[in-house]
């Protein structure tokens, strides 16, 4: 039996598998609910202290090494997670019933993420230097010499994502980024797909023993109920989640009641509206109509930024939209979901629509059976939209969108105020409808971290502009965003150096700019070393 073999299931903490009691979590396929053949070993409160305890025993060494070095370790898991096989991936489809081609494209997406990072340590901007130098002969008072920079805010606990097993779960989102940022982690895998968290995990191990870092620098913890205990406890400075409303409120709130509070960055709920203004609707209904179901069953419905709200203006077009609608969703298959409790809390989603006055089932696609959940479409009054804790503002995580006839652009206006926050929202304009769009943006970029011009939001490019996040619920911090390289400056935090010793300067700060970064001196930006002059 291989070493491997022998301690599949065990926890990761510091470079070890770890294990006490017995082996309970089972993986299960998502199609049939059956056993995969791996089981886990949950991590018992005193496993999770010790996860904790690693990373902040790794933090010292770990947030001290140079962006080139950190750049290099994220550039080696990226290698390690490129060089997984079939094997890999026929586990990944076994627990979260995503086809093969969505798997390599989520991994690539991954190995993209942490090779993005790297590129952002080597350019150095991270580092925020901003320099004022002493004004010993300034009147009234003298300026004291000042130099800022971002350290590492400390180690990180990330609770992996149902939907995404590699982008926004053990080595990718808020794993990516808090390595980038100097942070270890503790992760908590996501209990539907056990088994591939444990393969990522072992390719992340690979590249720190490669790297010559500390074991602490990743840690990762099996378990249905321990997340709470890594929130707990104090040596976490910070928490990454992505998940449902419920659970992100309940970490949030477990955060902010720590004797020392701590930033909880979640990814909670949207329904991401959709807005089709009039001359739109009049010249392309059939194309939108298919391009729209498209994207909110796109796998599943089991997006974040699926669009699960359809705005129109009643007008020449809707009627054909909303037919062409109808046909399309008629058309789609019943689809298996991540889970069983996805599927249950779909279904409890859809009798909570069912039962809604002023909301009526449209069109419904091929009857679902065992673990599929079946498309919906739904047509809803403006006014049980904008009705006070209104049920539409809740996300329903599925194959579904409900659609909202507006009279005209007062009631439009109107609704888009009553928004909760969003991840995603999106505008369908053509050039007639433009001067109705540009009223309409202000209150958009209000309400959501992503405003969309004619296209679709079940996608989320990954580079130095994108957003994604948004006010409460979408996020608890519309501040932040989790993809793209702003993502890193949640786990960074600034530190003002007052008349230090030129010895004791960290290269980001000395006078000779060693690491030539675009820094502000002065109140200038520039790359050049500072005379002693300055």
């Amino acid at each position: 039996m291989s070493e491997t073999e022998m301690t599949a299931g065990r926890q990761f903490i510091a470079g070890r598998r770890v294990a006490s009691g017995e082996a309970t979590l089972l993986s299960l396929k998502a199609a049939d609910g059956e056993a995969t053949g791996h089981r886990f070993y949950p991590a018992s409160r005193e496993e999770a202290a010790l996860a904790a305890q690693a990373a902040a025993q790794a933090f010292a060494a770990y947030s001290g090494t140079s962006p080139e070095t950190r750049a290099r370790f994220l550039e080696t898991i990226a290698d390690e997670l490129d060089g997984l096989g079939e094997s890999f991936f026929a586990i990944a489809h076994a627990e979260t019933a995503l086809p093969l081609a969505r798997l390599q494209g989520e991994r690539a997406r991954t190995s993209g993420q942490l090779r993005m990072f790297a590129g952002l340590l080597r350019r150095g901007d991270v580092l925020g230097a901003r320099i004022d130098t002493a004004l010993p002969a300034r009147q009234p008072l003298p300026r004291a010499d000042l130099r800022q920079y971002q350290v590492a805010l400390g180690p990180v606990a990330v609770f992996g994502a149902s939907n995404f097993p590699l982008a926004f779960s053990t080595a990718g989102g808020d794993t990516a980024s808090a390595l980038a940022a100097g942070c270890p982690v503790v992760v908590k895998a996501h209990p539907g797909h056990m088994a591939t968290a444990e393969q990522t995990a072992q390719a992340i191990v690979r590249a720190v023993e490669k790297c010559a870092l500390p074991g602490g620098v990743f840690n990762m913890i099996f378990g249905t109920d321990i997340g709470a205990e890594l929130v707990r406890h104090p040596a976490i400075q910070a928490v990454g989640f992505t998940g449902s409303l419920t659970g992100g409120k309940a970490l949030f709130q477990l955060a902010q009641q720590r004797p020392q509070p701590i930033p909880l960055f979640a990814e909670m709920s949207a329904i991401n509206p959709l807005i089709i203004l009039p001359q739109a609707l009049a010249a392309r209904a059939a194309s939108l109509a298919k391009d729209l179901v498209a994207s909110f069953t796109l796998g599943g419905g089991q997006f974040c930024t699926r669009p699960g709200l359809i705005l129109a203006l009643k007008g020449e077009g809707l009627t054909r939209f909303t037919a062409a609608l109808c046909e399309q969703v008629q058309a789609a298959p019943a689809q298996v979901l991540l889970n069983a409790p996805t599927l249950q809390h779909y279904r409890a989603g859809v009798e909570t629509l069912d039962a809604c006055p002023g909301v009526q089932r449209l069109a419904s696609g091929e009857a679902a059976c065992g673990q599929r959940a079946q498309a919906l479409l739904y047509l809803a009054t403006a006014e049980a939209f904008m009705a006070p804790d209104s049920v539409l503002q809740t996300e329903v995580f599925g194959p579904l969108s409900v659609l909202v006839e507006v009279a005209d652009e007062t009631q439009m206006m109107a609704l888009v105020s009553t928004l909760q926050g969003q991840l995603t929202a999106t505008l369908h304009a053509d050039a007639d409808d433009r001067p109705l769009a540009a009223r309409l943006l202000p209150l958009l970029s209000d309400k959501a971290g992503r405003v969309l011009f004619n296209g679709y939001p079940t996608g989320v490019e990954v580079c130095d502009a994108m957003v994604h996040g948004g006010p409460w619920p979408a996020t608890t911090d519309a501040r932040g965003t989790s993809v793209g390289t702003r993502a890193i400056e949640r786990f960074l935090r600034p530190v003002c150096l007052q008349n230090a010793p030129a010895a004791l300067l960290p290269p980001a700060l000395q006078d000779a700019n060693p690491l030539n970064l675009l820094r502000l001196v002065n109140g200038q930006w520039t790359r050049e070393a500072i005379s002693p002059s300055c």
